[in-house]
């Protein structure tokens, strides 16, 4: 990994670990608050593409694991990784890869596909991936789980939104959409 790599790897490890300060919304319906790292992990995918992307998040939830309070609302250490968020955790781990396998495919390279490529693998993915470990882990019916999960897309929609914002600025900026 090139300095310059290494060191965008970081800053976007300390901007997921920045958007875990904003204290977690609880829902009440669900034992899953909403967050805003979410971002973070998109803007992992976007910025530095699959493979940085992923060892980014992959970090972070290694800090996470190993106990450092990283997660919005302090959360940290193992028990995180088996309880009810933890398939959203997993879905954050494999958001950058997804999402750089789908944007370099030919038919994403115009605005919408772009912008669907960034919701489809950073919101709706990740939350069928956590809505499922849900069921898994809680009373929750499996249709409870992923009825329960839609009152995050609307958030999570402005989230992917303001990634492909950032994205299309940091393309007119750079030349490239991002490295995959």
């Amino acid at each position: 990994m090139k300095i310059k790599e290494l060191v965008q790897t970081s800053l976007i490890v300390a901007a997921i670990i920045v958007l875990g300060m904003i204290p977690p919304i609880p829902l009440g319906i669900i034992p899953v608050p909403i967050v805003m790292q979410n971002l973070g992990i998109m803007l992992a995918g976007i910025v530095l593409g699959s493979k940085n992307g992923t060892i980014a998040v992959g970090i972070f939830l290694l800090l996470a694991f190993l106990g450092f309070p990283v997660l919005s609302g302090g959360q940290a250490g193992p028990a995180v990784f088996v309880g009810p968020t933890a398939g959203y955790l997993l879905g954050w781990l494999l958001t950058p890869s997804m999402m750089g396998y789908s944007l370099s495919r030919p038919f994403m390279s115009r605005s919408w596909g772009q912008l669907t490529g960034i919701w489809v693998t950073g919101v709706l993915i990740v939350n069928i991936i956590g809505a499922v470990w849900l069921w898994i882990v809680t009373p929750i019916s499996l249709i409870g789980a992923l009825g329960s999960g839609l009152v995050f897309l609307p958030g999570d929609t402005i989230k992917a939104v303001a990634v492909y914002l950032v994205a299309v600025r940091m393309k007119m900026l750079s030349g490239a959409f991002s490295r995959n």
